[in-house]
């Protein structure tokens, strides 16, 4: 089996993460949990967010031990799955207080990987 190029991965990461900073500037949590498309925009953008991390092999998961991987990994599974249990107060920290590190640190994956340095 051909093993996928992680820069592939990244780049969804990226662009998710783009969308969703995008879509939610200067909204607040009242608005966010106003508007069902908006809400629903964002979990679609953590759902690829998620399943893309599952293509980054181990030894690029290795670059960042500190990001909780398999939380990234799992939420995909509670947004198909769980949806009527998902709390937008929690979507909402993570659009605030998670995803702008995991910007940085896909920015750093991302130029460590086209430096060739796996």
């Amino acid at each position: 089996m051909m093993r996928r190029n992680p820069l592939v991965a990244v780049f969804d990461i990226e662009t998710a993460i783009a969308g969703i900073v995008e879509s939610t500037k200067d909204k607040t949590f009242a608005a966010f949990h106003s508007d069902w498309l908006l809400r629903h925009g964002v979990q679609r953008g953590i759902e690829i967010i998620s399943e893309a991390a599952r293509r980054l092999p181990p030894e690029v998961l290795a670059f960042h031990p500190d990001i909780p991987w398999p939380k990234i990994r799992a939420v995909g599974n509670i947004l198909r799955h769980e949806y009527q249990s998902v709390s937008d107060e929690i979507i909402w920290s993570v659009v605030q207080n998670d995803l702008p590190e995991l910007r940085r640190v896909m920015a750093e994956i991302r130029v460590r990987l086209e430096a060739g340095l796996e």
